[in-house]
């Protein structure tokens, strides 16, 4: 089966890779929480349906962009399964996944996560300016940008860290990432509520 991606603004080429750029400088240099809209995209679902974004969804959502070889990723996964048990159907996560050499259809089904896989993910991910996992964007249901790891102050493990394991770095800062998003979470249900 040959998986496709396409977004659905730009036809390939060397102008495509000059606006994904952009889009990326961009992005990295205005307030993610305010000031950009995600751009749209299609890409294709593990059983090959493509998935179109912000299209295929009415609710405020939880990009995920991870790998299975991260760490960081497998600590942070299971807080978004208890924030998806929590919120039900009010939140949807969609787990794109990068930079990838392993079987994330078989990871997340292991784990028994319930998430809306999206593999192949490289593109979008520069689309959006990730380069590193895990990548973490609250969008609200107007698609406005809530919540962007990449926006979180710093917060450094105990220790002088240079002996710390990433595995030891992930455990602890997993639940701050976890509990920021929360926040952000209930900012956005708060608001749509009547």
């Amino acid at each position: 089966m040959q998986k496709r991606i396409h977004h659905k603004f730009l036809k390939p080429g060397l102008l495509v890779l000059m606006v994904f750029w952009l889009v990326s400088v961009e992005a990295a240099t205005t307030s993610p929480q305010t000031d950009w809209v995600p751009p749209g995209f299609e890409i294709a679902e593990p059983g090959g349906t493509l998935f179109n974004y912000p299209e295929s969804l009415e609710k405020p959502t939880i990009i995920l962009f991870w790998a299975t070889w991260c760490p960081y990723c497998k600590a942070l996964m299971p807080h978004l399964q208890s924030i998806r048990l929590e919120h039900g159907d009010e939140v949807k996560i969609l787990a794109i996944n990068f930079v990838e050499n392993g079987d994330p259809v078989g990871f997340l089904k292991d784990l028994g996560y319930d998430f809306t896989l999206l593999p192949d993910g490289d593109e979008v991910a520069a689309i959006y300016g990730v380069y590193g996992t895990p990548g973490v964007i609250l969008v609200d249901q107007d698609q406005q940008i809530r919540f962007d790891l990449r926006t979180l102050p710093p917060l450094k493990p105990p220790g002088d860290g240079s002996k710390t394991s990433h595995k030891k770095k992930a455990a602890y800062l997993a639940p701050y990432w976890a509990a920021e998003l929360r926040k952000s979470i209930d900012s956005v249900l708060e608001e749509s509520t009547p």
